[in-house]
C-alpha cells in the first residue's frame, strides 16, 4: 500500500497574514512562518522524493490570489499522473483514461508537511534550530525535530530563510540515517510563474469538468461510526482523527478505518471480513518511513500503516481488538 493512496489527509488549513521569516524568533513562531508559507507562497519548482531504492521527480506549481489557492503536481515520470487543485477542488488525471473530479480529501504533503496547530506538535518533539545551508540555491534555516519517546521518528526540516517555505524535509531512523527524502533541485520563488492553467472563475471550474465528462470522486459510502473496535496500543500522543466505514477500490463491502495523528505522523487501522479481503502477505512491510502490518484476527483482515519505526507499529496491530457492538 503506498502512504499517499490509502492515507488520506487529515488536515488541511488556508493561511491567514503571511509572516516575514525571522531566524531569531522561538521555534514555535518559526515552525508556524513554515507551516503558512506553503499555502500563501507563491512558487514553482521540481521536487525529489527518495525513500529505499525508490527515486521518483515531480514538478508542482502553487499560486494564491483573490480566488484562494491553486495548485498543479505533475509526476515527471511514465504516463500522465497529474493534480489540479483550486481550494477544495481537486483534478486527478491518471494515464489516458482516468479522468476524475470532486472535493479533495485534503492531506499534508510537500511542501505543506506542517500542522498549523504547533502547540499540539511540540507536545511530542523537542524542536531545535540548527544549522544553516542552502537548498535549490535558496538560503535555508534549518529545524530538527526530535522524538520525545522511540515510538516515532525524527525529522529535519530545511526552510527558506525569508519566506519560510519548505525546501528540504527528511525522516530519519535511531540511529539518525535518512530514510525517506523531500528536496527541491529546481525552484522559483515568486516572480512571472505560468497561470494558464487556473481558471478564471468558479462558473469556468464547472465548465471544465462538463466538457471534459469529469466524474465525481467517490465520496458515497463513507460515515463516521463507532465501530466497536478498540486500539490499545497507540503511541503517546497520538489523537484519533476519525473513524469511519468506507468503501476501498475493487471492494463491495465497506471497510472500518481508524485514523490516528500527532500532528506530524499518521497512523491508519483497516479492519474487513476476512472472507472479503485481498490476501497480500501477512506480516510487516514498509516504503521508506512507512511501515505497513497485517493480520488475520478470529476471521477478519486487519491493516495497520503508520510512519512510525516497525516496533511501534507492531505494537499497535497487536493490539486491535473488538471491544463490543458498534453503534451508529
Amino acid at each position: 500500500m503506498r502512504l499517499h493512496v490509502i492515507l488520506p489527509g487529515m488536515l488541511w488549513l488556508l493561511g491567514a497574514a503571511s509572516a516575514a521569516a525571522d531566524p531569531l524568533q522561538d521555534d514555535a513562531g518559526w515552525l508556524r512562518t513554515m507551516a503558512f508559507a506553503a499555502h500563501q507562497t507563491n512558487y514553482s519548482g521540481v521536487f525529489v522524493y527518495q525513500a529505499g531504492g525508490r527515486v521518483e521527480m515531480s514538478r508542482i506549481t502553487h499560486l494564491v490570489d483573490a480566488q484562494g489557492e491553486h495548485e498543479r503536481l505533475q509526476g515527471m515520470e511514465g504516463s500522465r499522473r497529474e493534480i489540479i487543485r483550486h481550494n477544495d477542488q481537486v483534478w486527478m488525471y491518471l494515464g489516458d483514461k482516468k479522468v476524475r473530479f470532486g472535493k479533495r480529501h485534503a492531506r499534508r504533503a510537500f511542501p505543506a508537511l506542517l500542522p498549523e496547530q504547533i502547540l499540539t506538535l511540540k507536545e511530542n518533539y523537542v524542536v531545535t534550530q540548527e544549522e544553516e545551508d542552502r537548498v535549490a540555491d535558496y538560503h535555508a534555516h534549518t529545524i530538527r525535530l526530535q522524538p520525545k519517546d522511540t515510538l516515532r521518528y525524527a525529522r529535519k526540516m530545511w526552510a527558506h530563510s525569508e519566506s519560510g517555505l519548505l525546501l528540504k524535509a527528511v525522516v530519519l531512523d535511531e540511529h539518525d540515517r535518512v530514510i525517506e527524502q523531500y528536496a527541491f533541485s529546481q525552484l522559483q520563488i515568486g516572480g512571472n510563474i505560468d497561470r494558464k492553467w487556473i481558471p478564471a472563475s468558479e462558473s469556468d471550474t464547472r465548465e471544465i469538468a462538463a466538457r471534459e465528462h469529469l466524474s465525481p470522486l467517490p465520496e458515497a459510502g463513507i460515515e463516521s461510526v463507532s465501530s466497536g473496535w478498540q486500539v490499545d496500543g497507540v503511541p503517546p500522543g497520538f489523537k484519533k482523527i476519525i473513524e469511519m466505514r468506507r468503501i476501498l477500490a475493487q471492494r463491495e463491502s465497506p471497510v472500518v478505518q481508524i485514523v490516528y495523528s500527532d500532528g506530524l505522523a499518521a497512523l491508519s487501522i483497516f479492519i474487513e471480513r476476512a472472507a472479503e479481503a485481498d490476501h497480500p502477505h501477512l506480516g510487516l512491510s514498509s516504503q521508506g518511513a512507512v511501515h505497513v502490518y497485517r493480520k488475520l484476527s478470529d476471521g477478519n483482515f486487519i491493516t495497520v500503516v503508520g510512519e512510525l519505526p516497525p516496533r511501534a507499529v507492531l505494537q499497535v496491530g497487536e493490539s486491535v481488538r473488538y471491544a463490543g457492538e458498534p453503534h451508529e
